[in-house]
């Protein structure tokens, strides 16, 4: 259908004064034809929009497929987290067990000056080579080189004047001696062994002139017909004494110190040695019961 050269609406072919009346249109044809183009028009966009929801679904199955990949890759500590158990069925973590006390309070560790005064509990053995272990003896910062050691069961051999019947009167079990010398004097100490403490108290108060000199081991003999310094002392169940003199056979005076300072300085030396073997019990007996 022509509506003349430029259209309908074009040069020859208005509708103003003097033109031809427009012919009427087909208004049922028109009908017919536009319910054509809308029913095409909905399939097509019915058909769109099942293309496009085919699409989008495409999309999202691909994207939650892509999503699952980077889940598994990226995130596997969602992944293991996931697959943790519940929290209540998490084992319990085992209590930290409290330290426990015993009501019993452990016994006292022994006491050296208590086990030299039994001889129940003094039990290490005991001899010249463990009361006088030294080649010189040290007492108050000065030395002495040892000569002589002897040991006897028969106490009063090794006694002289009121000591015999000291040590005899009251159990002398056995007596040490050992004999050291510096600058021309010459210490001979005997260590007395006896059961009780209250023994060797008893001994040390009523000895008298004391303990018999022992020479040899380059000491000559001395404190035989010469005054000598004694001394006499105890410790537990131990007595011990000294006597010091001159190797040249010379008296000690009263107002002689060098004999005397050289007595205390071995009677000091005894003292310790004693002392040491209460120690040396004590430490063991406190190892044995831990």
């Amino acid at each position: 259908m022509s509506f003349g050269q430029g259209g309908p609406y074009g040069p020859g072919g208005g509708y103003g004064p003097g033109g031809a009346q427009p012919p009427t249109p087909d208004w049922a044809a028109l009908a017919d034809d536009s319910a054509r183009r809308g029913r095409r028009r909905k399939l097509l966009f019915i058909g769109g929009g099942v293309l496009a929801t085919a699409a989008v679904g495409a999309i999202v199955a691909t994207a939650v497929i892509s999503s699952g990949d980077k889940g598994k890759s990226a995130n596997k500590s969602d992944k293991s987290a996931s697959q943790l158990p519940a929290p209540q069925d998490l084992p319990s973590e085992s209590p930290t067990p409290e330290p426990t006390f015993s009501d019993v309070a452990p016994p006292a560790p022994p006491k050296p000056l208590d086990i030299l005064s039994s001889a129940q509990r003094d039990k290490a053995p005991i001899s010249t080579g463990t009361l006088f272990p030294d080649k010189n003896a040290v007492g108050n910062g000065r030395e002495y080189a040892k000569g002589s050691t002897a040991a006897t069961k028969s106490c009063a051999t090794a006694a002289q004047g009121s000591l015999v019947p000291a040590l005899t009167g009251n159990g002398c079990r056995q007596l040490f001696r050992a004999t050291y010398s510096k600058d021309g004097v010459a210490v001979t100490v005997g260590i007395a062994v006896f059961d009780t403490k209250a023994a060797a108290e008893r001994a040390k108060e009523q000895a008298g002139p004391n303990v018999a000199s022992l020479s040899g081991g380059g000491v000559p003999a001395f404190c035989r017909q010469a005054d000598c310094r004694a001394s006499a002392n105890a410790i537990g169940r131990y007595a011990y004494f000294t006597i010091a003199g001159y190797t040249s056979g010379a008296d000690v005076t009263s107002s002689d110190t060098k004999a005397l300072e050289a007595g205390r300085d071995i009677a000091d030396y005894a003292f310790r040695r004693i002392l040491e073997r209460g120690n040396q019990q004590a430490s063991a007996a406190a190892t044995a019961s831990n």
